[in-house]
């Protein structure tokens, strides 16, 4: 039985050829799970210089000329056996409309593209996809640009500790959902952690020496890794254990082996790190590949 049952896809029907309708549409066929499309369609501030009555007919005109569009989609796509459903309407405030759309119909996952924001934009507001991750109740799947077929090769993106923690919790979230994933896509799977060990953590440790420190916490680190893939029987050529700051070692590596999707968690941020965002987040806008947040 399919570890998916029901996918929701959020497109913004203006944008046409959105690569997260095909991979949508390609991973519930693949599934088997059933599919809702809601178009949300953000204010339009040229509707307000019309008069009244033009402007409800102008609105409900729009409206009709997407819902044909997508209907014409849809109809496609129930003729490759999808079943499929659609939902038109517009977005009074995008963040809580998809969150509403989220508890009302319980998908297994959220699909959506990813929206590319500046740096100097998200330094005084937070981007949609960020509220996603922060506060959606379900697995999100934020397609890149390079999301036009379905993933061949999946990396689960852990944290490990040199003890036991409240990682290991969301490391088995993170390992299941990308298993799920490629298995309904027939994709190699990959166990990847980024070892970062900070001069800081490591301070005022009874008078061993820096290097010393650093090489005895990464044999711990890696034996901890080693024994996580084993636990969900990983395949050591599958498993990458690699030293360097998680954004910078996850987006080299989806360069040098064509990762397709990046399964990782998500926490809640606070304080600093809910300005400045998580690696999840950053994640986004560094790899060209699909990122599913657990």
């Amino acid at each position: 039985m399919s570890q998916y049952q029901r996918l929701l896809l959020i497109i913004n029907p203006a944008l046409r050829h959105s690569p997260a309708m095909h991979q949508a549409s390609s991973l519930a066929k693949a599934s088997g799970a059933s599919l809702h499309i809601a178009a949300l369609i953000p204010s339009l501030k040229w509707l307000s210089l019309l008069e009244e009555g033009d402007r409800t007919l102008a609105r409900e005109q729009y409206l009709q000329d997407h819902r044909n569009w997508l209907e014409a989609q849809a109809q496609n796509l129930r003729g490759q056996g999808i079943v499929v459903t659609i939902q038109v309407t517009w977005a009074q405030d995008m963040k809580q409309d998809i969150i509403d759309h989220v508890t009302d119909i319980h998908p297994d996952l959220l699909i959506k593209e990813i929206d590319h924001v500046s740096v100097l934009k998200r330094a005084f507001f937070t981007p949609l996809d960020w509220h996603l991750l922060r506060h959606c109740s379900v697995p999100v799947y934020l397609v890149g640009g390079g999301g036009l077929s379905l993933p061949r090769k999946v990396v689960a993106a852990v944290e490990v500790t040199d003890a036991e923690s409240t990682d290991d919790e969301l490391n088995e979230r993170i390992i299941k959902q990308a298993c799920c994933l490629a298995m309904q896509c027939d994709a190699e799977l990959h166990l990847l952690f980024a070892c970062d060990i900070s001069a800081a953590f490591l301070a005022d440790m009874g008078g061993l020496t820096l290097a010393e420190l650093t090489q005895a916490l990464r044999t711990d680190l890696e034996k901890s890794f080693v024994h996580l893939a084993g636990q969900f029987g990983v395949p050591p050529d599958h498993r990458h254990f690699v030293d360097g700051h998680p954004v910078r070692v996850l987006s080299e590596f989806a360069d040098a082996h064509s990762v397709d999707a990046i399964v990782m968690g998500r926490v809640q941020s606070h304080g600093l790190h809910k300005l400045l965002g998580s690696t999840t987040e950053h994640i986004l806008y560094q790899v060209p590949c699909c990122v599913l947040a657990v």
